[in-house]
């Protein structure tokens, strides 16, 4: 008999009883599809038998799509003013749809901030009495071009920037970053808030709307693929974005013939704010991904979005429709004084970041951020590894050094998330559960299974012969 020489599937410990034995043996890592889900195999499989369109072909078009997407800014405006269908009665807010009976403790205390910053109501209890007397409109941000970190709200008055796909004309909208700490994204609505709000309104905005003129529309895509080459990932880590914004605004803002104390202002405000980038990547993102939105037969996936109850998955191919599942609680490390007991579930629009091919699957790009939400440079480099093994092509200009400058993981594939059971990575921050405390840590959160599972079964149905 000649030397056993055996490949081994299932249990490591058969492998490892026959080296003890002093047999060659290879331990091969395989798991059945789909976790074994006798429901999702059977799908993926009607799916693979014939498709009633094309659905590689499909999915190629979304990503050229998302790949020749040109997110610029070109504008502030006021959110009344210019997204589409906004009303004086209407509170957009983060994530999928949701009613102010379900609302969490923070997206809460942000809409009730908003009422109060609106003058539609003069205290909390007038604002809890308006929120749920059926007369203020709640809507989430995706239903209209926009998309909030956090919390997410956005009233009629807010000023916001105004960005648009120069490949394909289609726009999105957030509004400023107001900085860490209280601030209304978080659930706070202390006086201070309300006034830094009113400051953004009347002076920030302003002054940012002119220096933009001055300037010229800002390429968003040129930004976004130098701050993966200086250390940011565009969700969790900003200050080279900040910084670059900073550098592009000075000149044209000390020309504007303004209170000089109101532009030491602005510019200490940016400079302070690490995150005031962040409402830019977003939009960029937003706009970026839109493009590729209603491609029949596409599983590319082209929104995710959580509000603290709710976490919502858009498909390409599916239309508008969201799918749903409950927002889970972020795994990372916690400000002082604070911990589990404390935190909300997962919430904010800014996974349009992670949906985009960069923030969480560009962590490669910035690894010092574990300092932030845990873990250790080569996690960091590993979770953007296996991101490439959901997504559907490599970005062609956000590249990433430390992988030999490959481009990032884009184009999210419904059918490879359910086939791998490798879920989208999010790093994201850690809300306090109740209304108005703020943050307090940030991590990396898995977003539920089923509304990945749910979205696949709906997929199958519309698309398989």
């Amino acid at each position: 008999m000649g030397e056993l020489k055996v490949v081994n599937l299932g249990l490591e410990s058969f492998a490892e009883n026959l080296r003890a034995k002093g047999a060659a043996a290879v331990q091969v890592r395989w798991k059945p599809p789909a976790g074994g889900d006798t429901a999702m195999i059977a799908a993926l499989d009607r799916l693979a038998a014939g498709a009633a369109v094309d659905v590689e072909a499909a999915n190629l078009e979304a990503v050229s799509r998302i790949l020749k997407g040109k997110p610029t800014l070109v504008d502030v405006g006021v959110a009344l003013e210019v997204i589409p269908g906004m009303t004086k009665t209407t509170i957009l807010h983060a994530g999928p749809p949701i009613t102010w009976e379900r609302m969490c403790g923070p997206v809460r205390g942000a809409v009730i901030g908003g009422l109060i910053y609106e003058g539609l109501a003069r205290n909390r209890e007038e604002a809890e009495a308006l929120a749920a007397s059926g007369r203020i409109r709640f809507d989430p941000c995706h239903h209209h071009g926009a998309v909030g970190p956090m919390a997410g709200v956005v009233t009629a008055s807010m000023p916001v920037w105004v960005l648009e796909n120069a490949a394909f004309g289609n726009r999105a909208y957030a509004t400023f970053n107001e900085g860490l700490g209280k601030v209304l994204r978080y659930g706070a609505f202390s006086e201070e808030v309300l006034a830094r709000l009113k400051w953004i309104e009347t002076d920030l905005a302003p002054i940012m709307k002119r220096a933009l003129a001055l300037h010229g529309p800002l390429d968003m895509k040129n930004i976004i693929a130098q701050i993966l080459q200086m250390g940011d990932e565009g969700h969790n880590r900003n200050r080279a974005g900040t910084s670059l914004i900073i550098r592009e605004f000075a000149p044209f803002l000390v020309r504007l013939g303004e209170d000089p104390e109101k532009i030491v202002k602005v510019l200490n405000f940016m400079n302070g704010n690490d995150h005031f980038f962040l409402n830019l990547s977003m939009p960029a993102c937003k706009c970026t991904v839109d493009a590729a939105r209603g491609i029949e037969g596409s599983s590319v996936i082209i929104a995710m979005a959580r509000n603290g109850t709710d976490f919502g998955i858009q498909v390409s191919g599916l239309g508008d429709r969201w799918f749903t599942g409950p927002a889970s609680m972020v795994e990372g490390l916690y400000l002082p004084g604070y911990g589990p007991k404390d935190a909300a579930p997962d919430l904010g629009d800014s996974v349009i970041t992670e949906t985009a091919g960069i923030g969480g699957f560009a962590m490669a790009a910035a690894p010092a951020i574990v300092q932030f939400v845990g873990g250790t440079p080569e996690d960091a480099l590993a979770v953007t590894r296996r991101m490439y093994e959901i997504t559907v092509t490599e970005n062609d200009v956000y590249r990433i050094p430390a992988l030999d400058f490959r481009g990032t993981p884009t184009g999210i594939d419904l059918r490879k998330v359910v086939e791998t059971g490798i879920l989208p990575a999010i790093n994201t921050g850690i809300a306090h559960k109740d209304a108005g405390v703020g943050q307090v840590g940030a991590g990396l959160v898995k977003p539920p299974e089923n509304c990945f599972k749910d979205a696949l079964a709906a997929f199958a149905e519309a698309y398989a012969r």
